[in-house]
Parts: structure tokens; C-alpha cells; sequence
């Protein structure tokens, strides 16, 4: 991508005692513009070269960044840019879904090293927990003794109070209750010593985008994801924005209307269960639709209704939030082939030219670009945020 479609961040800060922030920074930066000499670091972040300088000595000294290759061509010497070091740290991700959870091994620069998955008919705590805990030692099988020790922790991607859709995933609600008082971080504790960071799965979805898709060019965004239910997330100042219970951009439960004029929330009418359960009335099995690769082709009968009626509330949607915040754009992604994707994406921009839009800011509607993956991949990227990246939402009180 062009530097130029990419926001920057605030300026550093030269005093001493500070440090920690301009570290964050400069990894921050790089992470999202990729390499960069350091004078060009200098300059965007508003810090000295000589401060700079003794920065990325000290980062690179630590492991966690490199340098790239030299650029010629210019008088003097070559320009020599930093990158983020892959190796430099790995973290764990997993992801809970209401039919599967998946758990994936995550570098600094964002690649997904390897990945599991198990499947149920719906999630409880054993059954999730003990996945964990064989997929972490399986995946610490294949690493040796330096990248054991450069793990740095283990995100967690769950639904916002799981415990509460026990009614819409068929378990049985004394069964599902056992979530309500389970705190990860103990039972963790129980088969590992490295720090856990919960957060809400479509959160995870939008911090998965913001740090390593198409978004960059925007600084405020809203985020769909539609998986077997649909949720969302919200950017803001150029940081994904938790909120003060870590439930910020619930898109899911904004309110909605049924066919028969009865209240419902967004999850009930824009989501893929919905498409599942046309499926089973249609007398075909649902697993088709998380077969992987995905290919939804030869269900276009039941799926081109689908992304019709999803778009039309996706349209509606877009519209209410940006009547709280006027948001640069919308993305919208999920646990679908990319071909549905820009359908439901090209869908939703033709039902907005029909929307009263009178005192709003119209915003674009964008495809997201990680996919099925995100929840586990931005569970796996929330110890890199919280312990290295900078968070602009929060200043250096939150560092």
C-alpha cells in the first residue's frame, strides 16, 4: 500500500522517563507503514534522529526489529530500514464460536505460523479448555527453545456474555450457565504461565482488520462481521475502541424490526443462522457452509435471498451509527467466501441511494480483507497490542 493512504500516529515525545511510549511508537508505526529508515521515523514521529537512533538500537537488540535491506541510488550512503522482526515475538490466539474454535499461532509481523480446529455442536467450558490446552502443547511441539521463550501471551476471543446464547445454539441452559462465573485467566493458569487477553470476538475481528488489512487509509471506521451471528467494532483515533466494559461496537444487539412490525436486534436478522436454518428447511445439512475452502456457489438459491435481506439491514445500520459518530467509512466482513463478501458489499451501497441520509455524513462501505480468520488472528495480535503497540485511545496513562 501506498505510505501516503496510511493515517499516522501522534507525535513522540523527546523527554526522558518516556521511553516506554516512543517505543511503542516506533513499532506501532512500523508496524502499520512497514520498513522505514529511521529518519524517516524521525520525522513522522516528531522525535530527534539521535533519539531515534538509540531507540531501534535498543529495539533491534532486544529482537524486536531488523534491518531490511539497503536502498541505493540516492547520494550518500545506502538508507538502511528497520521492519519488524517475525521472530521477534509469537502469541497464542483462540477463538470461540458457536460451532467450532479454532487456535492459531501468531509472529509479530502477522503471519499465522500454524493453526487448529475442533468443532461441536456448542461450546462449553470443558470441551473448549482442554483444546486449548492439547492445541498449545501440540503447537509448542514444533518450536525450539528461542521461540518457546519469545511467547508472550495468549489471546482469548469470546462472545460478549456467552453464557446468553444458550437459547440460539440449542445447549442446555444449566450446561451453558457454567460460563457466567469462569475466569479464563485462573483456569489458564491451571496449564500455562503466560498472561491471557480476553476480548469480544468481533472486537478481535476489527483489530485483526485494523492492523493488518485494507483499513489503514482510515483513521474512524465501523466494523461488521457476520459469522453465525453478526457483531462488530468500532476505530477510533486510529486504535480499535473497547469501551470502559470492553463492549464497545455491539453491533449485534442495535434494534431492528421483524416482519411483523416486532422489535428484534440486529443479530436476528442478519446473521448466517439465519441462512442455516433455510438449509435444514430445505432438507440440506448447514455443515456446507463451513466446509473449507468455502464455495457457497451451487447454494446461490438460498444464499442470493440471504445477502439480499442482510444488506438491506446492514444499509439501515450503517445509517444509525453514523448518526452517533460520522464515520469515515463502514467495512463489513465475515465468515464467507470472498465472492459473497463484495456482494453483500456492492448491495449495501445501492440500498443506501434509497435511505433518507438528511443531516448525515454518508459513509463509504468497504469490503474487510481477512475473512473467516479474524476473530482467531485478532485474539492472537491483543498480547502484541496491549504489551508493545501503542494504544491512542488511552495516552500514556494506559502505557
Amino acid at each position: 500500500m501506498d505510505g501516503q493512504d496510511v493515517r499516522e500516529h501522534i507525535g513522540g515525545v523527546n523527554q526522558s522517563g518516556v521511553r516506554d511510549y516512543n517505543e511503542r511508537l516506533l513499532l506501532s508505526m512500523l508496524q502499520r507503514n512497514g520498513a522505514m529508515p529511521g529518519s524517516d521515523l524521525a520525522r513522522r514521529a516528531g522525535l530527534s534522529p539521535q533519539t531515534v537512533s538509540v531507540i531501534l538500537r535498543k529495539l533491534e537488540k532486544d529482537g524486536f526489529v531488523k534491518r531490511g535491506q539497503p536502498i541505493r541510488g540516492k547520494v550518500g550512503k545506502p538508507s538502511i530500514p528497520m521492519e519488524l522482526n517475525p521472530d521477534g515475538v509469537l502469541s497464542f490466539g483462540l477463538k470461540i464460536g458457536r460451532r467450532s474454535a479454532d487456535l492459531l499461532l501468531l509472529d509479530f509481523a502477522g503471519r499465522v505460523r500454524n493453526q487448529l480446529r475442533t468443532s461441536f455442536d456448542y461450546p462449553l467450558p470443558d470441551a473448549v479448555l482442554g483444546f486449548l490446552e492439547g492445541g498449545m502443547e501440540t503447537l509448542c511441539a514444533d518450536l525450539d527453545t528461542g521461540a518457546l521463550a519469545r511467547l508472550c501471551g495468549i489471546g482469548i476471543a469470546a462472545p460478549f456474555e456467552l453464557w446468553k446464547w444458550h437459547d440460539l445454539v440449542g445447549a442446555p441452559a444449566n450446561k451453558f450457565e457454567t460460563w457466567k462465573d469462569m475466569s479464563f485467566a485462573e483456569q489458564v493458569a491451571g496449564f500455562s504461565d503466560l498472561p491471557v487477553f480476553v476480548v469480544n470476538d468481533a472486537t478481535a475481528a476489527c483489530r485483526a482488520e485494523h492492523l493488518y488489512g485494507s483499513a489503514k487509509k482510515y483513521r474512524d471506521y465501523a466494523y461488521f462481521f457476520i459469522g453465525s451471528f453478526i457483531g462488530g467494532g468500532v476505530v477510533l483515533n486510529d486504535t480499535v475502541f473497547e469501551g470502559n466494559q470492553g463492549n464497545a461496537g455491539a453491533l449485534g444487539s442495535m434494534r431492528s424490526t421483524g416482519p411483523l412490525g416486532e422489535s428484534r436486534q440486529l443479530i436476528d436478522v442478519a446473521s448466517i443462522h439465519l441462512l442455516e436454518a433455510r438449509l435444514i428447511e430445505a432438507g440440506l445439512d448447514p455443515k456446507l457452509l463451513w466446509r473449507q475452502p468455502q464455495d457457497w456457489s451451487a447454494l446461490s438459491r438460498y444464499v442470493d435471498p440471504w445477502i439480499g435481506e442482510t444488506a438491506q439491514e446492514l444499509a439501515k445500520a450503517s445509517l444509525s451509527i453514523c448518526s452517533v459518530i460520522d464515520f469515515e467509512a463502514i467495512l463489513i466482513d465475515g465468515a464467507f467466501p470472498e465472492p459473497v463478501r463484495n456482494e453483500l458489499v456492492e448491495r449495501v451501497r445501492r440500498y443506501l441511494i434509497n435511505q433518507d441520509t438528511r443531516g448525515l455524513v454518508v459513509p463509504q462501505i468497504e469490503p474487510g480483507s481477512i475473512g473467516g480468520n479474524a476473530r482467531g488472528i485478532g485474539a492472537a495480535s491483543s498480547p502484541f497490542f496491549s504489551q508493545y503497540l501503542l494504544n491512542t485511545n488511552a495516552g500514556l496513562s494506559a502505557i
